[in-house]
C-alpha cells in the first residue's frame, strides 16, 4: 500500500481520526455488535475486527472519536495501478454518535488527507437501502455514479440487495 497509517491524527469540526490500535478492539466490537451497525457491516467478529487493524495490508484502519472516545471506525484502501490509481473509504458510526455530524466530518477529514497524499479520486459503495449512510456521504460531496444491482449479499434478508457507487474528486469536496 503506498499510503501509511503510521502517524495519522487528524482532527476538526469535533472529531479525530487516528489509527486503529489493539486497545480499541472492546469499543469498536461493542459498535459493530449494535443492530443498527450490524446491519451494515455483519460478521464483525472480535478476531475479523482485530485482523483488520492490525494484520490487514490492504486497508488504513483508523478510529473515529469524539470527545476522547471511539465513536466509530473508518477504513482507507488504495488502488495503485498508476491507470486507476484511487482511493475508497468505508466507515461505521456507533448509533450513540449518529445524527451529530460526526460521520461526514470524520469522511471530510479522510478525503482531504487523500487528496493532500496525491489521490485524485475517492469512491464508497453502501449499501442501496442505506439511505442514513448515503446522506453523509451526499453532504461531503461525493456524487452517486451508478447502481450495482445484487452487489452484496446481506445475511439479515438472505439475499443480494444493491449497492450504489459514489465518487468524489478534491473539487467536489464540501
Amino acid at each position: 500500500m503506498g499510503l501509511a497509517a503510521s502517524g495519522i491524527d487528524l482532527e476538526a469540526g469535533g472529531v479525530r481520526l487516528r489509527g486503529a490500535r489493539e486497545t480499541d478492539l472492546d469499543p469498536l466490537t461493542e459498535m459493530f455488535a449494535t443492530p443498527e451497525v450490524a446491519r451494515w457491516w455483519p460478521d464483525q467478529t472480535r478476531g475479523a475486527i482485530r485482523t483488520a487493524i492490525s494484520h490487514d495490508p490492504g486497508i488504513i484502519p483508523l478510529v473515529i472519536e469524539a470527545d476522547g472516545v471511539v465513536a466509530g471506525f473508518l477504513q482507507i484502501w488504495e488502488e495503485t495501478d498508476p491507470e486507476y490509481r484511487h482511493a475508497g473509504i468505508d466507515i461505521a458510526l456507533h448509533p450513540r454518535f449518529q445524527g451529530r455530524g460526526l460521520g461526514p466530518a470524520a469522511i471530510r477529514l479522510a478525503c482531504d488527507w487523500l487528496f493532500a497524499n496525491g489521490h485524485h479520486r475517492i469512491t464508497i459503495d453502501p449499501v442501496a437501502d442505506n439511505t442514513r449512510a448515503r446522506r453523509a456521504y451526499e453532504k461531503v460531496g461525493f456524487r452517486r455514479v451508478g447502481r450495482l444491482r445484487q452487489y452484496q449479499w446481506e445475511p439479515s434478508a438472505q439475499s443480494w440487495v444493491d449497492g450504489v457507487l459514489y465518487d468524489l474528486l478534491a473539487e467536489d469536496l464540501r
